[in-house]
């Protein structure tokens, strides 16, 4: 089989994907000091405020990987008196989700990551929506035919499936041949000019130039490869045949003149920064700082995805998880910090903010997202507020929701308003919160009554102490305070004749008789919060 306008009688190279890949990797070799100290010396912050970018395509929501890049760009732009702007890549239009923007916008705001310049916040170097840009990059790709770093490709779709087809049985590239390269200016001109359909392909130069990455160091690409019969170059498309632009000529263009200076990123676009380094080159342009940050894998090393856990930021909202816990724990994936402990709100995520990321790729485990959540739970209790109300209305709205397993809450609290009485409770045991289902079951003992009040107390016991807890009687409402409850119950226990072990075997009686639990919150809160006539009754001293 021939292919007469495949093959082309012109000095033949390419570079292999796997050549690609190596170029975005750190080099194996040792290091050697200079290296060493140059790339200890760029995890420092930048002198001067940093501009950084969160740009999302609307294709998806919001998922704990994108928020973590968000996040780390957030924070950077933060620590270092600098903008942080939202930009939304929206050119491909065959995939965008039609309600994906808004959550978007919803759920970083959620997140407290409101971004400085953006969709619905304006700013200099707008719009920031890329399908409002086209002219832009219309400019910009006419810019590169002129100085000769692009060309117009007038291969249609069929004959590059060909090529791509031939290439991989011979085990090459399946990248493009450069057919239309040599077309003259003049005649690309006028084939244009008279609306045949084109693309237009940056013209990479023979050898990538070098760059440094913030976290995997100094760059040097590798030259290409020739081979005797077959040319194969990585041009990638810059605008497509219905004049919408690339990533890669969208990304470039907006981060200059946008003004960014440090991009923050998944290390999936590692293979690609090549590409945009020479196109800023093409340009003659300064590039943005890079920093490539590795994926979020599980326990098996598998990339997260719904199957195991991967799970949009409306999941997270589901489970009742704080937006501080989430911003702690996605801080945490791939960053070291300073501080003694790993409890942290978004002002002290800003304050300790370094560019000190772990190479390769992070392992997800959500047993630290749990334990965040009970820390940052106490956190609120402790504040009070605004938080702590929201986790009171959570909990009340399961409480006096139609379907409430817990109908005879009423007959405990005796009062219709529970509010006061749920924000007691979370202020004590704040630090087993997790959310407000599982805070009612965990506490259920406070909003159904034990059993019915002329029964006996589920204890059998021939020890003294049911006759002894009458003293607690004594106490009045007034005087219903941890002080004074606190010596009535030592009362009972040296009053006692029985047992060496008194206080042991009191505390126990008292504790199970008011919750039916053998172990729980300290009992003179129960007490205090249950009241005199719930705590009495539970004792079957009053009806």
């Amino acid at each position: 089989m021939s292919f007469p306008l495949l093959l082309r009688p012109q000095l033949p190279a390419y570079t292999c994907r796997s050549c690609l890949l190596r170029l975005s990797r750190p080099p194996r070799r040792p290091i050697s000091s200079k290296t060493a100290k140059e790339a200890k010396a760029s995890t420092a912050l930048p002198s001067t405020p940093a501009r950084t970018r969160f740009a999302p395509s609307p294709t998806g929501y919001l998922h704990l990987g994108s928020l973590r890049t968000a996040l780390f760009n957030y924070l950077l732009a933060k620590r270092t008196g600098g903008q942080f702007l939202l930009r939304i890549e929206d050119t491909d239009r065959k995939r965008t989700v039609h309600d994906a923007e808004q959550r978007l916008f919803d759920d970083l705001r959620w997140a407290e990551l409101q971004w400085d310049e953006g969709p619905e916040v304006g700013g200099p170097y707008g719009p920031y929506r890329q399908s409002e840009r086209s002219a832009i990059y219309k400019t910009h790709a006419q810019q590169l035919l002129e100085s000769g770093h692009a060309y117009r490709c007038f291969c249609s779709a069929e004959r590059l499936n060909v090529l791509a087809e031939h290439k991989h049985k011979l085990g090459l590239a399946t990248d493009y041949d450069r057919t239309c390269a040599s077309i003259p200016k003049d005649e690309s001109d006028d084939r244009a000019h008279n609306g045949e359909s084109h693309t237009i392909r940056l013209k990479v130069p023979d050898r990538y130039p070098t760059y440094t990455d913030l976290i995997y160091g100094t760059f040097k690409p590798l030259k290409k490869r020739g081979h005797v019969t077959e040319s194969s170059y990585e041009d990638p498309i810059l605008l497509k045949s219905d004049g919408l632009p690339t990533y890669h000529l969208a990304n470039v263009v907006d981060d200059h003149l946008m003004k960014i200076t440090h991009v923050i990123r998944g290390s999936e676009w590692m293979p690609s920064t090549p590409k945009h380094i020479a196109m800023y080159s093409a340009f003659g342009w300064s590039p943005p700082e890079f920093a490539h940050v590795g994926l979020l894998v599980d326990e098996n090393g598998n990339k997260l995805s719904k199957r195991n856990f991967d799970t949009d930021i409306t999941a997270f909202k589901e489970m009742e998880i704080f937006p501080e816990t989430l911003t702690n724990f996605a801080a945490l994936l791939g960053w070291s910090h300073k501080e003694q402990a790993d409890v942290m709100d978004l002002q002290t995520l800003i304050n300790n903010f370094s560019l000190k990321f772990t190479k390769g790729n992070t392992t997800v485990t959500f047993g630290k997202l749990h334990f965040l959540q009970r820390k940052h739970a106490a956190l609120r209790a402790q504040a009070g507020g605004e938080k702590l109300q929201d986790m009171v209305h959570n909990v009340v709205r399961l409480l006096v929701a139609p379907d409430s397993p817990y109908q005879n809450w009423k007959k405990v609290i005796n009062t219709p308003w529970p509010d006061d009485y749920v924000s007691k409770i979370i202020r004590v045991d704040a630090d087993n919160y997790t959310n407000a289902n599982e805070f009612l079951y965990r506490n259920s003992f406070f909003f159904e009554p034990l059993r019915p009040y002329h029964e006996a107390p589920p204890m059998t016991t021939s020890s003294d102490i049911p006759m002894r807890a009458q003293m607690l009687a004594e106490v009045d409402d007034k005087g219903w305070t941890r002080e004074n409850l606190m010596q009535k119950v030592r009362d009972i226990i040296d009053g006692r004749t029985e047992g060496k072990d008194g206080s042991k075997d009191v505390y126990h009686y008292l504790r199970k008789t008011l919750t039916g639990q053998e172990k729980g919150m300290r009992l003179y809160d129960v007490m205090l919060i249950l009241g005199r006539r719930e705590t009495l009754a539970r004792l079957g001293l009053e009806k």
